[in-house]
């Protein structure tokens, strides 16, 4: 049977193979009753943390505004799953989108954040792309497959492997890995150079009016004919997470010319968009000079795991640099040494953002600074939640000099900012991290206050895991768990580790 597309059969498209596996957009829209907070509450995961009631409280407002925001499908959208809302302007965004699922994935018990995602995947072009807007009430998409600003950024399958990370849902890789393909593929034709460089504009790389591009075009809107350092590492990533899909799913042959695709660009990327003066990466600009502007989209490479190790400590030196990115609120998304850098944020300007807070975290844990990544967290979540306790509620971004939120920024942000309390507590304040396929879950232990998770969700089971109170960092962690499965909890602290083989319960 043919497929049914959204937009008008009679354009015309360069045909992508990929999309004929794609089952999103045949599918019905579900009609499941969206679950309420205060009946849903008691399945969540319970953070335990002697002293920090405010920080509980916080955790607590972000899921009951989230649930707020769940929504079904409106018929003849072209909306198949129920989905959280971006909570911005009637449009579901897929940069917004692809960071709350990653805090969604503890509510997973309760409702399938993940499955918002779905709603992208049902609006998939016959070629391969995908808006990165898509309108919640009417059959629309907010730009027009040719719009240089009409998608991105590709974050969609980080945003799907970190989901399987936790649950082990096999199910659902196999299912979104041919319209994630498709999408690389279309981005891969219609978004590079000759040199197979990637390009983007403000808009479509997320941070919308940051000053990195020459003073003649438009920052918004505008590729500047100018290769994007944060676009070209993000493909990295979906290549290097593609591949692994394609391993996990038994079908490696589908991503042999990405791992091509990634060896080119990690070459091109360390070797054209690498400065050896700044120790720092930048966009390229038209007239062959690096752009100097030093934006936290650079931090992309930690996550892609491209940097050289012989550059690791140089480059995240400025993470720490007070002159930099080491202000009174961590980490503006500008370089604080940029003319253009404002101290309220000016939204791209030097606004902290949770999304890309979050990637930063996620880097420096992949490459081994826990303890950067453990200050970075602490000093981000002791922010957000202090704003919080003053104004009750969460912002959609924070200004780094001022202690307050940004300007402008909207409040009851979750959104994205329910990362903070969520994620960041889980995974970088309290240092636990989940591996559901082998059912391991490994635990940095930091804090010296009693503290933990009930009813952590780990693939098909949950764990209630707690730490008691220790005198100093060096004292060994006295750790209860209780779980109805046999899993595998790795201590690590103050350099010293231990791993505890629990038996179900």
């Amino acid at each position: 049977m043919a497929k049914r597309y959204l937009v008008n059969d009679s354009l015309f498209y360069a045909e992508n193979s990929y999309v004929e596996h794609n089952s999103f957009i045949d599918r019905q829209a579900e009609n499941e009753i969206l679950p309420e907070y205060e009946s849903s509450k008691d399945i969540l995961p319970h953070p335990v943390w002697e002293g920090h009631d405010d920080a509980i409280r916080a955790y607590d407002f972000a899921w009951k505004i989230a649930f707020g925001n769940l929504r079904q499908p409106i018929p003849d959208t072209g909306f198949v799953s129920n989905y959280i809302d971006t909570a911005f302007n009637g449009y579901l965004f897929m940069w917004d989108s692809s960071f709350i699922t990653m805090f969604g994935k503890y509510g997973c018990k309760v409702f399938n954040f993940q499955k918002t995602l779905d709603n992208f995947y049902s609006h998939q072009h016959r070629d391969g792309y995908i808006c990165r807007e898509i309108c919640e009430e009417a059959p629309g998409e907010q730009f027009q497959r040719d719009d240089p600003s009409g998608t991105g950024p590709n974050i969609l399958p980080w945003s799907e492997w970190e989901y399987y990370q936790s649950t082990g849902d096999l199910v659902r890789l196999r299912e979104v890995f041919y319209p994630l393909l498709a999408y690389h593929k279309w981005l891969q034709l219609n978004r590079t150079w000759r040199d197979g460089s990637y390009w983007s504009t403000g808009l479509a790389c997320g941070m919308d009016n940051m000053h990195r591009l020459q003073s003649e075009y438009t920052q918004d809107c505008s590729h500047g004919h100018q290769i994007w350092m944060d676009t070209c590492v993000q493909m990295v990533i979906s290549g290097k997470v593609l591949i692994k899909m394609s391993q996990v799913l038994g079908c490696p042959d589908e991503t042999a010319w990405l791992t091509e695709e990634t060896n080119m660009l990690t070459t091109l990327i360390n070797e054209k968009l690498w400065s050896d003066k700044d120790n720092y990466y930048y966009d390229l600009w038209k007239n062959g000079e690096l752009s100097g502007v030093k934006s936290i989209g650079a931090y992309w490479s930690l996550l892609a795991d491209i940097v050289p190790s012989e550059r690791l400590n140089d480059f995240i030196a400025h993470l720490e640099n007070e002159k930099e990115f080491n202000r009174p609120h961590r980490i503006p998304t500008l370089s604080a040494d940029n003319p253009h850098y404002k101290g309220d944020g000016e939204y791209w300007n030097g606004s902290v953002w949770a999304p890309t807070n979050y990637m930063v975290l996620k880097g420096l844990e992949k490459n081994g600074y826990h303890d950067l990544a453990y200050e970075i967290a602490c000093n981000h979540h002791q922010n957000v939640v202090r704003i919080f306790n003053e104004t009750d509620t969460l912002w959609e971004n924070y200004g780094p000099e001022n202690g307050t939120h940004g300007n402008p920024a909207k409040g009851d942000f979750v959104g994205w900012t329910g990362l903070v309390p969520i994620s960041i507590l889980f995974e970088y304040v309290f240092g636990i991290h989940a591996d559901a396929q082998n059912h391991h879950i490994t635990w940095y232990v930091n804090r010296l206050e009693k503290h933990g998770i009930m009813n952590y969700p780990l693939g098909n089971t949950t764990v209630d895991i707690l730490c008691d109170e220790r005198n100093t960092s060096n004292d060994k962690p006295n750790v209860h768990i209780t779980c109805k499965e046999n899993i595998t909890v790795k201590l690590i602290w103050n350099g010293q580790v231990e791993v505890i083989n629990h038996i179900a319960d």
